[in-house]
């Protein structure tokens, strides 16, 4: 949503007018004071949210190669020329939109995490957050994980899930070593899990069904009895 600064009546005088001892050239003939800092920040982030939360939108709908720029700018209520004052292109915009909503999953995720090293109660609260995650925000969940990203990413996003990749890798591993978990690849297993994650999702998507009706501990006792050592 698009803001428009206030201005005041009068001309601003002395240093508020002024930048380095020259009068503000934004200020009009009309005695009009330009926008205070904090306004123009706050059109600034209104006009990037309003672009992210449309691309967001469409990318889940049609997905990135199906929407085109003029799209997104026409649901976010802004010029197509304005998206290029914050993103040199549609691909710098996926992937400022991909980083934010892997880090905010990350942080809903890992944020105060338990500190045992049991591996029953950190599966079972990894995978009660990630389902919190998903209801709470079912289309940024199903445009990180139900699109294929791998062509577009950028080396920071590509980064940035090389480092969440690493973390849960470290953690599968330990399990095993103590004996907790099945024997193999950790990536088999992560696969394991988040396949089945996911399509726990799909199936409420493809059958319009609301992910609060999933049978969140249900499917989680089942993962576990696959990947348990």
């Amino acid at each position: 949503m698009t803001t428009t600064a206030k201005t005041s009546g009068k001309p601003e005088s002395g240093r508020a007018g002024q930048r380095g001892g020259v009068t503000d050239k934004a200020s009009d003939k009309a005695g009009h004071a330009p926008p205070s800092r904090a306004s123009h920040r706050a059109i600034v982030t209104d006009k990037r949210d309003a672009i992210m939360h449309a691309a967001l939108e469409l990318f889940v709908e049609r997905g990135f190669f199906g929407t085109a720029v003029p799209e997104i700018a026409d649901k976010a209520g802004v010029g197509a020329g304005t998206i290029y004052r914050y993103f040199e292109s549609k691909e710098a915009l996926v992937n400022a939109l991909y980083r934010q909503e892997k880090q905010r999953f990350a942080e809903r995720v890992l944020n105060e995490f338990p500190t045992t090293t049991i591996a029953r109660e950190l599966f079972r609260t990894m995978w009660m957050r990630m389902a919190k995650f998903a209801t709470e925000n079912p289309k940024p969940f199903v445009f990180m994980e139900l699109h294929h990203h791998a062509s577009y990413l950028d080396a920071e996003s590509r980064a940035l899930e090389a480092r969440m990749l690493d973390l849960f890798t470290n953690v599968v591993t330990a399990a095993q070593a103590r004996g907790e978990l099945k024997v193999g690849p950790p990536r088999l297993l992560m696969g394991i899990v988040m396949g089945a994650f996911v399509g726990v999702i799909r199936s409420c998507v493809e059958m319009d069904q609301s992910l609060e009706s999933a049978d969140w501990k249900l499917a989680e006792q089942c993962v576990w009895e696959a990947i348990r050592a």
